[in-house]
Formats: C-alpha cells, structure tokens, sequence
C-alpha cells in the first residue's frame, strides 16, 4: 500500500489515504494506525488532517440545511489555493477553457486584466479598444462589486466568471478608484473581446512607434512583420517600444519581443523552490533594428510579461525605460491538469531580470521617471509674424490649413510625447558622438 518513490507523491498519497480513513470512520474518528505512523516518518500533517476531516463530517451532519459534500471539498480547495497568493486557483473545465482562450487573442468579457488585493478585485490594467477602456476604467481600480454580489470573499477565478457573459448583455460593477471618497456605479456592455497585440505607426519621419498590448502566442510574429513595415516607410532613427496597461500573458511572447531587439545575453530567468529548477531564456543573434536608439514605454498597468522585456531591456543597456513604475507581478504559474478535467493553476517560481532582480512586488523603476499629466499648450504671448495682420502665409501652413490641424501629441498623449523628445534627444547625442570620431 502506498508504494511511491517520488517524495512528494508519497506524502500526497499518504495524506489522501489518512483523510480518507478519517472521513470513512466519522463520527468515532478512529485511526488507522498504519497509515498514521507511515504519514508521521514522512511528515504529514496528521492532527491537521484529522480535523479538517471532522469539520467536514460536523457541517455534513448539522449545517442548517443539506449541502453537497463534493461542493462543500472543492470550496476547501479554493479557500487553500486563496490563501498562497493572489494568482494560484482551482479552474473548473470552463475556466481552464477560457484561460486558454485569453492566450489566443479573443474572449467575452469586459476586456479587463485584474488580480485580487485584500480580497477586492483590482483592475491590472483595461485590454485596448475594450468596453472596459472606453468606460474610462484605470489601472489600480478596486472592484467592490459586480451586479449584486459583493466580491468580498470570492476567489478571482469566481469573479472573472461573474464579469463574463454573452455578448451585448450588460453588467454594473461598482468601481472605486485612487482618490474617490465612495464607489461610482459603471454599467458596461460584455462584448468580444479580440485583442490585436501589435500595433504600429510612424510619429514623425525616422521615428516609428511600436504597441504592444498583450503578450499571445504570436506576438513575436506580429511584432517582427510590424517593425519590417515601419522600415519600409523609411529610414528609421529610432523607436518607441509602448508597453503601457499591457497586463503579461504568454512567456515565450515577452521572450520573442525582447529578442528582436538583443544580440546575445540573458533575457530573464526564473527560479522555483529548488535551485535546480531555475530556468534561463537567453537571445539569439541579430537586433531587427541594428542598435538604433530605443525607448520602452511603462506605467502602473505594465505587468508580468510587459516586466520581463522592459527589465531585459534596461539590464542589457539596449533601451531607456520612461514612464512610472510597473506592476510587480513576477510570479509564474504553472497550470496542472488535475482529475475530473479540472486544473490547478499553482504560483511555482519567480521572474528575475538579467542582472538578478527579482519583479515580485518591486516592479521595474523607470530610468526617466515621467507622471501621467494633462497638458494645455499655451501660445507665446509675444507677438510674431504670424500675428500681424494680412500676414503672407508660408506654403506648409497654407496646406495645414487646407487639411485640417491635427490635435499636437503633447495634448492627446504628454507621456509619449515625452518619450519621442527623450528618443530624438539619445539619436541627436549619438549622432554628434559619432560625427567627432570620424
């Protein structure tokens, strides 16, 4: 009986036979003395064990009302796995379903990446172009409430379901933010959420802009076929790497993205319980933009994978990290499929930046620290040509007007413009550095 050579399987098994022998003999709990002095040579917790068992049989025998053993277990389950840390659950088939689904770009829901803290959800950051985002939900939102149901006491696993539903019906949650004295009410419409990961433009002529909005199993893809579209626009001189409110996702995808940009060295590493289990993840040859000045974007919603490539980045001194800090989310977790097509989804190592820091709870400090502002351009008070009446007009200004002005970046995004004067400020530097030594 109980024959295993793989220790923790072995305490495993000795554990599920004693609860067992415990449950079966309820009322009279008598022990089995077998069982009880193998699990004590291998370190069971049997008094433990013992009571969980005789609090199962109590609340079977004279709770209020009849209630389902099987339930009454798998809510012991999630009460444990609740109490390691906030990203460790027991995923029902459904859940581990759309766990997988968030991985492939497209799910329902409000499009909301959220943790639990002190047993509130909150918001890690809202997904782009999301009903979340255009409901005007931030980074660092504490959800007190969906619909009716308060979430106190829920796990994460059963609050995500709650937020989740078919398209276009609606669902209120009760959103309080940094600075508000109460909660305000925010109905959202549930929508399809179909996350495009990569996104690309170029700010001005030589400085493209590359958005990365989830990490998924083809963001690297999508990001190499991105930045070879910017070049073929033109003669890049730099570029913008945006990781704002990008919540993580797969490993491999923040992997991908910080390869494109490193020669060699170690891109992140992570460490489990055992010092056998660490893992390295290093890049191959050849930067997709040859050493051109790089500036990563971050803030408060950056977490996880986002973490992983703006440390990868920094550690190496391939790009400047601008914004304010993120996250902290260094935690990996490991699904393991359990019995009867459930899954455990287990908190098993930590995420370590090239030079060794770990992400958990610290998050990655920018090097130019730059807050989220409001900004209103003001015109010089000093006169100029242009003021003066019945000025002739300069042909670029004729044309501006003819088509319209556009709203200045500075205004519609201060942190962004703030990055595009820091990447133009390291390429002029550069530049001139280069000029002197010919």
């Amino acid at each position: 009986m109980l024959k295993t050579s793989h220790p923790l399987l072995r305490r495993t098994a000795l554990s599920a036979a004693l609860l067992l022998t415990v449950s079966v003999s309820a009322p009279t709990l008598a022990a089995d003395p077998e069982v009880d002095e193998q699990a004590r040579q291998d370190g069971v917790p049997v008094t433990e064990l013992r009571a969980f068992a005789e609090v199962l049989e109590r609340v079977r025998g004279a709770y209020v009302q009849d209630v389902d053993e099987k339930e009454l277990i798998q809510a012991a389950i999630r009460g444990m796995l609740m109490e390691l840390d906030p990203h460790s659950s027991y995923l029902t088939p459904d859940q581990f379903e759309d766990l997988q689904s968030t991985t492939s770009g497209e799910f329902g829901g409000l499009g909301l990446e959220v943790t639990m803290e002190d047993g509130f959800v909150k918001v890690v950051s809202p997904i782009d172009d999301s009903p979340a985002s255009r409901a005007d939900i931030h980074a660092g939102d504490l959800i007190l409430k969906i619909d009716d149901t308060f979430v106190k006491g829920l796990s994460l696993a059963e609050a995500v379901e709650l937020m989740r539903g078919e398209a276009g019906s609606e669902v209120t949650l009760s959103v309080l933010s940094d600075g508000d004295e109460k909660p305000r009410p925010v109905t959202l419409k549930r929508d399809r959420i179909k996350v495009e990961s990569v996104k690309s433009e170029v700010l001005e002529p030589g400085y493209g802009y590359l958005r990365v909005s989830q990490f998924q199993n083809n963001t690297g893809h999508e990001a190499k076929k991105a930045l070879n579209e910017l070049k073929a626009e033109g003669e890049l001189s730099g570029l913008i790497l945006d990781l704002r409110n990008n919540p993580g996702g797969v490993l491999g995808g923040a992997v991908e993205i910080s390869d494109l940009f490193l020669d060699s060295g170690l891109i992140v590493y992570t460490q489990g319980r055992e010092s056998e289990s660490r893992n390295d993840y290093k890049a191959n040859p050849g930067d997709e933009i040859e050493g051109l000045p790089l500036v990563v974007l971050v803030n408060g919603g950056s977490a996880s994978a986002s973490e992983i490539v703006a440390g990868a980045l920094q550690d190496q001194g391939r790009a400047v990290v601008v914004g304010t800090r993120t996250f902290g989310k260094g935690s990996v977790q490991t699904v393991l499929p359990i019995s009867g097509d459930n899954a455990l989804k287990l908190t098993t190592a930590r995420y370590y930046t090239p030079d060794g820091r770990s992400i958990q709870a610290e998050g990655i400090e920018p090097d130019i620290p730059v807050q989220v502002s409001s900004v209103e351009l003001l015109k010089d008070q000093r006169p100029r040509e242009a003021d003066l009446p019945h000025h002739l007009l300069n042909q670029a200004q004729k044309e501006a007007l003819e088509k319209g002005g556009e709203e200045p970046l500075a205004s519609r995004d201060y942190p962004l413009s703030q990055a595009l004067s820091i990447l133009k400020g390291i390429n002029l530097a550069e530049r001139r550095r280069a000029d002197r030594e010919e």
